[in-house]
This record gives structure tokens, sequence and C-alpha cells, in this order.
């Protein structure tokens, strides 16, 4: 709790400070974003003070977890807001319903006008439950299986093998793990995850119905749930956590067979997390026929700005305007939300790291079915008290069906829902 404390304060302390000193200048406009995000808006700073010489635009960039405590804050008390808040995907039903967005649906914004122009998914997960239009998305995160083609190849499995079914994937990682000693997956709760969230039907969420009811206990988490167990008693996880150390070096080292992610993964594996391993992985689209979307970013306006207009123009230069879109998909390998980019020439070049597969059109394909599924403030909580239960499935053989009874019951405590 007192590291907690700590991050909030000096989070907030670092955005005052620069909110602080925007407000002099009245064509100053302030953006809080987050690494990898904050290069995509240091790209388009330049070009668009070519096209306003009269604004400047500060960028504020915090680390991912310590981005969103800030903007928590600012948006509970009202203080130390920026002009343009980035907002990721698994924050931006919590923000949507926050009460301190402006509404961009609704005049002098008008952005209704542009939900055509993007990803269809992407504009109902920043839509509130009053129809409210919280923020405009700049990037998303098309579900893929990216695995070691060099690997398989050792252990005899094709692609077709890995995706036509999740009974097909975990074999596959049987004989992965006999050929070669290489896990299929680092964690079984990343088929959890996939899993989930596929077979949704626009509307639906992935842990609440739309009357804010719990759905955890229902069949697709059951399934979710036997299928990781299946993965985990069978070996072929590491029981390794994304993001740590151990994940990044059992890429480097060929440990870590595949990996389900958004289609971004290629990129940090590129660029700092295995960039030994180029022309050794492949993308596939995920087993089973599954489209899920995995992270994507917005752009938001806080009610308590101070320079709306201006941000306003911002947002939709990094949004709607199709050569900044495909500058960020080059710069960050974020995958553009705007359907105008996704059309572009810059889709069909060849990945180098990816053995010259032109792994973008799948990508493109993938974004195409994922459904519109509906967010909630509760997603975050869910998520958690899931994984937990999770853990106890695996680790201490607790009875699926009860476990996730628990979950619903927890998840239906803590969010005052009966």
């Amino acid at each position: 709790m007192r590291v907690l404390i700590k991050r909030r304060v000096i989070a907030a302390a670092v955005v005052a400070g620069l909110c602080g000193s925007a407000a002099d200048a009245a064509t100053t406009i302030t953006v809080a974003a987050f690494p990898a995000l904050d290069a995509a808006v240091k790209a388009a700073i330049p070009l668009y003070k070519k096209l306003h010489p009269d604004v400047e635009i500060k960028l504020v960039s915090l680390a991912y977890a310590d981005h969103h405590v800030a903007m928590t804050t600012s948006l509970a008390t009202g203080a130390n807001l920026p002009d343009v808040m980035a907002v990721e995907v698994g924050f931006i039903g919590k923000f949507a319903e926050s009460g301190g967005l402006e509404d961009l649906g609704k005049p002098p914004y008008n952005a209704a006008q542009f939900k055509d122009k993007f990803a269809r998914f992407t504009v109902p997960q920043a839509t509130g439950p009053n129809g409210s239009l919280a923020a405009i998305p700049a990037d998303i995160g098309p579900g893929t299986l990216l695995y070691r083609k060099d690997l398989m190849d050792k252990a005899g499995v094709t692609e077709a093998d890995l995706t036509k079914s999740w009974e097909s994937y975990i074999e596959s990682g049987k004989k992965l793990k006999a050929a070669t000693g290489a896990y299929l997956v680092a964690s079984a709760a990343d088929i959890k995850d996939i899993y989930i969230r596929s077979g949704l039907k626009d509307g639906e969420g992935v842990y609440f119905d739309k009357a804010g009811k719990s759905v955890v206990d229902t069949p697709r988490f059951v399934k979710a749930f036997e299928l990781a167990k299946a993965a985990h008693t069978a070996g072929v996880d590491g029981k390794i956590s994304a993001w740590s150390n151990e994940w990044s070096e059992g890429f480097k080292r060929g440990q870590i067979g595949t990996q389900m992610m958004g289609a971004w993964l290629a990129g940090h594996l590129q660029t700092w997390l295995a960039p030994n391993t180029k022309g050794a992985w492949r993308a596939a689209q995920l087993p089973a026929g599954a489209f899920a979307s995995w992270g994507g970013s917005f752009y938001a306006i806080p009610t308590k700005a101070a320079h709306k207009p201006e941000a306003w123009e911002f947002i939709k230069f990094l949004t709607l305007d199709k050569n900044m879109q495909i500058e960020s998909f080059r710069k960050l390998d974020a995958f553009p939300a705007l359907i105008e980019a996704q059309n572009d020439p810059f889709i069909d070049q060849p990945i180098d790291f990816l053995g010259g597969q032109k792994a973008r059109q799948l990508w493109k394909v993938a974004a195409e079915k994922i459904p519109a599924i509906d967010v909630d403030k509760y997603d975050s909580i869910a998520q958690e008290i899931v994984n937990a239960e999770l853990e106890k499935v695996i680790e201490q053989n607790k009875d699926i069906p009860k476990a996730l009874a628990d979950a619903k019951a927890l998840i239906e405590r803590r969010a005052r829902r009966r």
C-alpha cells in the first residue's frame, strides 16, 4: 500500500508540474501518454506544428501503470488534468463510466460521424452505458499466434497442427517438448485469456452480461479453465509470467515455442525481447478459428481540460489522418484502428523478422472479424479474481465449477452487484 501511495504521489507530482507549466501559454496543450504510445505522439508533434505553428504540444510520459494511476487520481479529483489523455483499452471501460471525460459524440466534436472509419469493434469499447463516446481509437491489437517455425520443424509440428483445434494445439506442445525441450506456451493462463474472448457476439462482454451480472461461471469459462489445466497437466506450459525477465529470456533462448497476444508483440520481439531470433518466428491466426482483440489505445479529453478545441484538433490528427496512422504503424508496429490506413500498401510488405511473411495481411483479416464486445468498469477486478482462481485450479487442483462459483461470488461482492 505504501508503494502504491508513493507511486500515486510521484505520478501526480510529475503531471502537476508539467500541466502547470502548460497553463502558462494559452496555445500550449499537454498530452499525457505512456510508452510506447508516446513515440507516436513524439512523431506527430513536428508534423502537426507545420500545420498549426501557433500550437505548442507538451508531452508528459509516465510508465504504463504510473500513467493510469495518475489519470485515475486526476479524474477523481479534477486536478492536474492534461488536455489530451491516452488510455489503454484495459482502462477505457472504467474511465468511460467515470464521468470525467468529454462526450465526443456530442457537439462541438460530433465524433459519431467517424464511427465507420475505425475497426468496428473499437468505438463500442469507448462507449459508456449511456451512449456517450469517451475516446477515439488510435491503434488495435488483433490477436495472433506467434510461433517458432524452426522449433516446430524439429518437432514435426505444422502450423495446421497448432491452429486446427485447442486439443491439437496442446498435443503439438507435447511433441515440441519431447523433441526440443521447449514449452508450448509461457503460461497456461494465456490459453484461458484467449478462449474467454473468443466466440463472443457483438454487444456481449467478457466478464459481464448487459445487465451487469457476472458470467464467469458459464461454459465458456469452464472450457477455458479445462484447456488451461490440460496444458499444465501435459507439462507444456512454462509457468512463466508475461513481461517478466524469465519471459524475455525464454524467447531469447528458444525455451518458449508460441505466444498468443496482440500482433504488436512481433514488434517487441524484434526490437527488444528477442532480436537474436530474427527469421525464426511466423504468425498465424489463433487456434480453433478464434478471433480476439489484445490491447489497443485511445485518446480522450477530460471535461476539465483547459484547451479542448486544440486538444480535439490534435486527436483528430493522431487518429483520422491516414499518413499519421501509417507513420505510427512503422514506428511502433501498432496496428492502426483507422480502416483507411489498414488498406495502405504498407500492409502488404513482408516482415523480415517473420521470415519475410506478409503477416499484416493476416492481422487485417483478424481485425475485420473481431466482435464488438462491451467493456465494463469492473473488468480489471474480474480478471484479477478469475486469474487467482485459475491458479488454485492449476496448482491446488481445485474443482473448476467450485473455483468459478467462488470467482463469481467475489466479483459480484467487489462490484457491489447482486
